[in-house]
């Protein structure tokens, strides 16, 4: 197990992102030292750490950086073999799938269910809701195919593509309550449904993704400052 001055995590307590990191590393019970980070005013170790993209997160081991959430969270996999669960499945085949569906996620869910949660005008927000529901279902019909009947994505434990959607659950929930909606639908979306209850109350994850109510008043903040600097 590493010791606290040996891994150093660079985060913000809102960032999925973030919290993708602290769940592998609860998950693998590798002791770190958490440094929050803020959006507005980027710490000297942060630009020094992770000078290309200058974002968050950043894990640092032994004074290495790593850079990119399910970089680090393959190298936590690697790194510490022999503690805790294995986060990537063993089959190559296995692995291939839970990465294809993890870009997946990053390049396709979470932009859609941002802009329908904060961003998007209130006329946009219908399509980007079908969007983030077409999504879902894709992710239902995937998660039956790989959980091979099991309680995770993963199978009887957590894995990486668990780590990567569950993530995303507070900002899911954070959207299901500013808009007054059912994201999530069990008629839809069963075991999604299922899999969000037991992933969340896993002791891994308990205390790391954000409660609702923080996440609402944040982006209600948030809100103002997107109109307040239009995208180009």
């Amino acid at each position: 197990m590493a010791g606290k001055s040996s891994v150093k995590l660079l985060g913000a307590f809102q960032s999925p992102f973030s919290n993708r990191v602290q769940i592998a590393l609860n998950l693998k019970s590798v002791d770190y030292e958490y440094l929050e980070q803020t959006f507005d005013s980027k710490s000297e170790l942060l630009l020094k750490s992770n000078p290309v993209h200058k974002k968050i997160p950043v894990m640092i081991h032994d004074d290495k950086p790593i850079c990119e959430s399910l970089i680090i969270i393959q190298y936590i996999d690697e790194q510490w073999t022999s503690s805790g669960p294995t986060i990537l499945p063993t089959e190559a085949y296995d692995r291939a799938i839970a990465r294809f569906w993890a870009a997946y996620l990053d390049d396709k869910l979470f932009p859609c269910l941002l802009e329908y949660c904060i961003t998007a005008p209130e006329e946009e927000k219908p399509t980007k809701f079908e969007r983030v529901r077409e999504g879902l279902a894709l992710l239902e019909e995937a998660f039956m195919k790989t959980s091979k009947g099991k309680t995770f994505f993963g199978g009887e434990n957590i894995g990486l593509l668990d780590i990567s959607f569950g993530s995303f659950l507070g900002l899911l929930k954070t959207g299901e309550k500013m808009m007054n909606v059912k994201i999530l639908e069990e008629s839809t979306t069963p075991n999604l449904v299922a899999w969000a209850d037991c992933f969340l109350s896993h002791e891994a994850v308990k205390g790391v993704v954000p409660e609702t109510d923080v996440l609402v008043e944040l982006a209600k903040k948030l809100k103002p400052m997107e109109k307040s600097h239009p995208k180009n």
